[in-house]
């Protein structure tokens, strides 16, 4: 379905945020004859998500009374945090009501030539980033949509860039009809088992976007098995990236089959993963013909994005690092290597979703590391790690983050860094991960 096709309709939709908010800003700007007719919510909405409807004659619903409100519209949008499998959007498909997302009306008005979408479990934020401002130091007009950025809707009717990068995540990707000319896949493992049901379902509705129509190139981590393993099912083009013979990390630096042409010490962000985003936003920037400028220069006044390895202070040589983005075990050990030369102090606990903190644990026990955990997922860690071998005074509970804080100022010597890294999402206690690392970098702050 066209955006475009929504003149005159009856549009209802589920959820709020940034995309429902853009897809009523361009209803009222561009097809006036279009207008929200009912808008379901899991919770009361607040009177800014009601206003950015842009709609006051819109019916505002619960879900006990979506499917009844709903099934009058042409067509539901739903937001990215309303689940595909919600037994009320199987029974509006059923229904004959249409069911499409804010990114998919975007895909099929402009197309996918010029656009890499980039995905994956961790990593895709920095990728985007840095892949945009590589394509703008190339002298090339580009723009960043998506997860970060501006909603994909938010670019229509401006001039079209020669690149567009689009950030997608799992719960835009489970429904896409049809994918951007190319895309590129940073990483895979367990995450969002909520939302999609099973850690199985997250990887498969992940992994559509690789066989999706109109991608026609695909670049792949080539040191994720799982990726590697999946690239004989593409039927489009595929680029490794990560191994000899293409956009590499080596011991002194990026290589391109072979050919070093960014030291170490000029890359701009911390950790080998992030070096590993570098060399895949390259990787995916040559899919779209982009001719790279030199990197060294390229590269210059590119910053940590935030909550992603960022530093927020530096004290009495102690180095003070919120990476409070780290949402799984994996992301954590990805953090903690990135300190090599450094005693790592790390707070680490979240919502429980099952994770496995064992491999963390021996990570924890190999590094000489310092863990203080806290709620919910905490104690789980904390145990875990004396498991592993991590003594108990390198292994501490903490009631909050901020006595997580007091502790870890007390255990760092100068030289060391304490790392927000939790390894755990923050809606057990915080409302987003953004809330929690601007708390840690306040507390941070304190003397």
């Amino acid at each position: 379905m066209r955006f475009s096709e929504l003149d005159g309709a009856r549009v209802g939709v589920w959820g709020a945020g940034r995309e429902i908010s853009s897809l009523a800003r361009q209803l009222r700007l561009r097809m006036p004859s279009a207008h929200i007719i009912a808008a379901a919510f899991d919770s009361p909405p607040t009177p800014a998500e009601i206003q950015a409807l842009d709609s006051p004659g819109a019916r505002v619903v619960g879900p006990a009374d979506a499917v009844a409100a709903l099934s009058g519209c042409d067509v539901l949008v739903r937001s990215p945090g309303v689940s595909i499998h919600r037994p009320e959007l199987r029974a509006l498909s059923e229904a004959g009501v249409p069911v499409t997302t804010a990114t998919a009306l975007w895909l099929d008005e402009v197309g996918g030539d010029g656009v890499l979408g980039i995905t994956g479990t961790k990593g895709k934020s920095t990728t985007a980033a840095l892949a945009v401002h590589l394509a703008r130091a190339a002298g090339l007009s580009a723009e960043l949509a998506g997860n970060i950025g501006a909603p994909a809707l938010d670019l229509l009717g401006l001039p079209r860039p020669q690149v567009t990068v689009l950030e997608l995540s799992s719960y835009q990707i489970a429904d896409l009809p049809a994918g951007p000319g190319s895309v590129l896949f940073t990483s895979l493992f367990p995450e969002h088992a909520d939302w999609h049901g099973s850690e199985e379902a997250y990887r498969a509705e992940k992994l559509r976007i690789l066989t999706l129509p109109g991608v026609t190139s695909v670049v792949l981590n080539g040191r994720e098995e799982v990726l590697v393993d999946r690239a004989g099912s593409v039927t489009a083009a595929v680029t490794l990236y990560g191994i000899p013979g293409g956009w590499d990390l080596s011991a002194d630096g990026i290589t391109l089959a072979g050919e070093m042409l960014l030291g170490r010490a000029e890359m701009p962000l911390l950790g080998e993963h992030n070096a590993l985003n570098l060399c895949g936003a390259l990787a995916g920037l040559q899919t779209l013909g982009v001719a790279l400028p030199e990197l060294g220069s390229a590269l210059n006044g590119f910053t940590a994005l935030p909550h992603r390895l960022q530093t927020v202070a530096d004290s009495g040589g102690v180095l003070w690092v919120d990476d409070s983005i780290s949402t799984t075990p994996e992301s954590t050990i990805a953090a903690i290597a990135s300190f090599p030369d450094r005693a790592v102090v790390l707070i680490a606990g979240g919502q429980d979703r099952g994770q496995d903190h064992r491999e963390l644990a021996r990570v924890l026990a190999g590094s000489g590391a310092s863990v203080i955990g806290v709620p919910t997922t905490g104690p789980r860690l904390i145990d875990a790690a004396r498991s592993a071998g991590v003594t108990p005074d390198r292994a501490l509970h903490a009631d909050d983050l901020a006595d997580a804080v007091r502790l870890a100022r007390a255990a760092a010597a100068p030289g060391s860094v304490i790392l927000l890294s939790p390894a755990a999402p923050s809606y057990d206690h915080f409302t987003n991960f953004e809330q929690r690392g601007a708390n840690f970098a306040e507390l941070a702050a304190r003397p």
